[in-house]
């Protein structure tokens, strides 16, 4: 028990002196921290939606819009798939009506493109049905109609991707404890704490972001151009500035599902505000490979369906990195750089409801919560200092340093807490005094054994350390799963609850039995009286 060697002392000491430090911000009022030292941490705790305030969103779905994408997405599958087999002639291909049609041009080739067409359908679930139904007409036409398992199928999939693009937008970090829960098939809640400016979240938010890249079509009439049309296999698309139309072919180079990443940065030579996306390895090939056979002409970089700029490939662009220009300003460009970096959203998202919750609401929780979590800790400290003595006193010094830790490290990561988070934080404290309650009855069996000191404090903190870490593996265990499974407020006593176990038996273990040991080291005590 004496052997408690000077790297250990040193080693809690710092770490419980670093969890101090970082918590101390999070305590002191905002007056106070203008006066702050700027050299240490800065990082506070925040408050959650029900503590501090903050914006509630309600999306919806835009149906048309999803069966759109959906069906724009299947006409590019059907005419790559077509294009593997050199025989299959094809004529014109409309998507009108809801569903894809197209004409064979030698009738004999009609039963090869139906087959490849049903390579490209799949089965919903395990009724059978197919997400899209194959079939012919006037013996030249090759048609694929929507079934409605499909629809809900593909709706499905667009707001599971959905609400995970939205979280990834609102909190990259995923420390700011924002609940994003779906309702019902086609609506999605937002809660953001903290935030109240519900127009800047919608903005983020609402942003599909669908980045294309197209070539330019040079054969288009600028007349025609003019009032908004294009030839066959192209399409005119409004200039992001204003400034009149461009004609760019259908076909889509390279799109934002193949990036990989996205940050905001500036243009070598004019200094000018810019996106600089990376492309995965598939994306990556496609744009070289694109831009190699098509040096000398423009290509077009299209935003949601609007032209920021149309340079010319001056040289093939390799290495899978290029840059989005426009008249962006530095503010601009890295809310565009987060959008893209969290993905394309699957699914138009439009806002049916939206709330500013003030603080005020939050005040009387946390002052109540304070209050509770004073009383227990008062109560706790009480019952230990009657019961255990110098022992009962470390236990309370280790539970005032275990709730500084549990704020510390909540404010190394950003973390946000809610109520939940305060019941997670006063039941750690309970969770604190329980070890140091089976440490000190170990003792005290140990002593009334007949053994010696030394050794009946060398049994107790070791026998009772191995029943601790039991104990706690199981709380841990629940903690994770309500991480996992759970969200907003949720995940919120889930984190606390962690932090919470892993300092309490570094302070109870640990920390009091060094407090111990450097007393009985210095004091030699005779008897023990716990």
């Amino acid at each position: 028990m004496l052997d408690f060697a000077r790297w250990k002392v040193w080693a809690i000491s710092l770490t419980i002196l670093a969890g101090i430090i970082f918590a101390i911000p999070s305590l002191l009022p905002q007056s106070a921290m203008e006066r702050y030292p700027s050299f240490l941490p800065q990082a506070r705790i925040n408050l959650g939606l029900d503590l501090a305030g903050g914006s509630h969103l309600l999306l919806e779905a835009d149906l048309a819009d999803a069966e759109k994408q959906r069906l724009t997405k299947m006409e590019e599958n059907v005419q790559v798939e077509l294009r593997r087999d050199p025989r299959i002639a094809v004529g014109d291909m409309s998507t009108s009506g809801g569903r894809i049609s197209f004409m064979v041009r030698d009738p004999a080739q009609l039963d090869a493109a139906v087959e490849r067409m049903r390579t490209l359908t799949q089965p919903v679930g395990l009724t059978g049905t197919r997400t899209w139904e194959v079939s012919t007409l006037d013996g030249n036409r090759a048609v694929l109609t929507p079934t409605q398992a499909g629809i809900q199928a593909s709706l499905r999939d667009a707001m599971t991707s959905a609400r995970e693009v939205v979280r990834r937008r609102i909190d990259p970090g995923g420390t700011k404890e924002v609940t994003v829960v779906g309702q019902g098939e086609r609506r999605i809640l937002v809660q953001v704490p903290g935030v109240e400016d519900p127009e800047a979240l919608k903005a983020l938010i609402g942003q599909t972001v669908r980045l294309e890249f197209k070539l330019v079509d040079q054969t288009a009439d600028p007349a025609q151009l003019a009032q908004g049309r294009a030839p066959a296999g192209s399409q005119a698309l409004p200039m992001a500035d204003g400034t009149g139309f461009i004609a760019v072919q259908r076909r889509v180079m390279v799109s934002g599902e193949q990036l990989v990443d996205a940050k905001q940065s500036f243009e070598s030579q004019s200094g000018a505000p810019v996106v600089s996306i990376t492309f995965n390895s598939a994306g990556a090939r496609r744009f070289g490979r694109v831009t190699q056979e098509n040096v000398g002409k423009p290509f077009a970089i299209i935003l949601d369906n609007k032209v920021l700029s149309a340079p010319n490939i001056n040289e093939p662009i390799l290495g899978g990195q290029a840059q989005i220009s426009g008249n962006f300003t530095v503010e601009s460009a890295n809310a565009l750089a987060i959008s893209l970096a969290s993905g394309q959203l699957p699914v138009k998202l439009n806002v049916i409801e939206e709330r500013t919750v003030g603080p005020d609401l939050g005040k009387d929780s946390i002052e109540k919560g304070a209050i509770a979590s004073a009383i227990a800790i008062l109560a706790v400290m009480a019952f230990m200092l009657i019961t255990y003595g110098r022992f009962g006193a470390y236990a309370n010094l280790a539970l005032i340093v275990n709730a500084l830790m549990i704020l510390g490290i909540m404010a190394i990561f950003n973390a946000t807490l809610t109520l939940p988070g305060i019941a997670g934080f006063v039941l750690t404290i309970g969770a604190a005094v329980d070890a140091n309650v089976l440490i000190n009855e170990r003792i005290r069996e140990e002593l009334k054994r007949g053994r010696k000191i030394l050794d009946a404090l060398e049994t107790g903190y070791k026998e009772a350390s191995t029943a601790i870490f039991d104990a706690n593996i199981t709380n841990t265990i629940a903690a994770a799963l309500m991480f996992y499974f759970g969200s907003g407020p949720i995940r919120g006593f889930a984190v606390v609850l962690f932090i919470g176990i892993v300092t309490s038996v570094f302070t109870a273990v640990n920390f009091t039995r060094m407090l111990v040991a450097l007393w009985v080291k210095r004091s030699r005590p005779r008897e023990l009286h716990i």
